[in-house]
Formats: structure tokens, C-alpha cells, sequence
């Protein structure tokens, strides 16, 4: 039996994460001239994980608490009827919400564009933001809509054929980014983050 993520090489390690997140934290800090009205929300699963991580950052470095949520956008998803049915995940806001505010969306891989469009109009439900950016950890390419990131850990050129695996201590028990065939088996061929994005 072929072991889960067999065939997987991994391009980025718990270190290069934690950098990769320093540096969106402090591109952040800057282009929001410190970060006094952002509101993080994490796309679920991982981007929760992530948008978590990056206000610990933020308060770490500011010294102050960023607030911070989740966001579900199975219901907004284009591709609903295409899908066997998925369980919904929880959108849960900061008290503060996002009226007025810069929202910075996190995700774990930003691929195809859907999953951000989908994000965008599940916000567009929740309130008006000021402003809205995305950070995501990986940026694998092969947009389908024209959505670009604001901050980007890796820019991991990729082929379709290929899936691209984050993997999250709170979530995996490990922190790697890891690049290998589609459909190889296990966990890997999992539709968050590794399909049409």
C-alpha cells in the first residue's frame, strides 16, 4: 500500500513558513501604516489556521490585538453542482466586524481564483468593508478570473497535473508545503486547497 503523500516532494518547511508569515505580517504593518483597522479572516480550513497565525504576528509586533475570524464559502462556490456535497465549515466575525474596515483575507493556496471570488461575495453578505486584500501562504498560478494576491509566501510555479499539499501543525501534526502528482492517494487529493481554487 502506497503510503498518504507518497511521491510528494516538500518545498517549503516549518521554518520557511514561520518566515514567510513574518513577512506578510510586516507587509501588512506597512502598507496598512500599522495595521490599526485590519480585520483578518481565515478562508476555511487552513487560511483559519493561517489568519491565526498572522494576528499573533501582527500583536507580536505591534503590540496590540488584531482582530481576526473565519470564513466559509461553500455556499458561495461556483461549483456547488459539479461537487459531491461538502460539510459546511463555521464563518465566525471578530466583534469589531468589517464595516469600514481593511479586510485582509488569508488562504493556504491561491490557484484557479475561485475560491477568493467565491470569499469576496460571501463578504460582500457580512458588511462593507473599507478595503480588501489577500495574503495567502502559496501561489501556484493558473488563474481562471483575475484575482491577484497582496502578499504571497511562495510563488510555487506549478503544472495542473501537480498538487500542492499544505500541511499545518494545528490541523497535520506537521508544517510543510509539499508538491507532487494529482490523484497519488491519501490525503493529498483532498478538494481544500489542492483543487480548483
Amino acid at each position: 500500500m502506497t503510503p498518504p503523500g507518497a511521491g510528494h516532494k516538500s518545498v517549503l518547511e516549518g521554518p520557511d513558513i514561520r518566515r514567510a508569515l513574518t513577512r506578510i505580517a510586516h507587509e501588512i504593518l506597512e502598507r496598512t501604516k500599522g495595521g490599526g483597522d485590519v480585520v483578518l479572516l481565515g478562508i476555511q480550513t487552513r487560511g483559519v489556521t493561517l489568519a491565526r497565525r498572522l494576528a499573533a504576528k501582527l500583536e507580536e509586533v505591534e503590540g496590540r490585538r488584531v482582530p481576526w475570524g473565519s470564513l466559509d464559502v461553500t455556499m458561495y462556490r461556483d461549483d456547488l453542482r459539479l461537487k459531491p456535497a461538502r460539510a459546511l465549515g463555521r464563518t465566525e466575525m471578530p466583534p469589531e466586524g468589517v464595516d469600514d474596515r481593511i479586510v485582509v483575507l488569508v488562504d493556504d493556496v491561491l490557484f484557479s481564483g475561485r475560491t477568493v471570488r467565491a470569499a469576496l461575495d460571501a463578504l460582500n453578505d457580512l458588511g462593507r468593508p473599507r478595503a480588501v486584500q489577500l495574503a495567502v501562504l502559496v501561489d501556484r498560478g493558473h488563474r481562471e478570473l483575475p484575482i491577484r494576491a497582496d502578499y504571497v509566501g511562495k510563488n510555487l510555479p506549478t503544472s495542473k497535473r501537480e498538487t500542492v499539499k499544505v500541511l499545518l501543525t494545528e490541523n497535520d501534526d506537521r508544517d510543510a508545503v509539499t508538491l507532487g502528482p494529482a490523484h497519488s492517494g491519501g490525503p493529498s487529493t483532498r478538494s481544500d486547497g489542492r483543487g480548483r481554487r
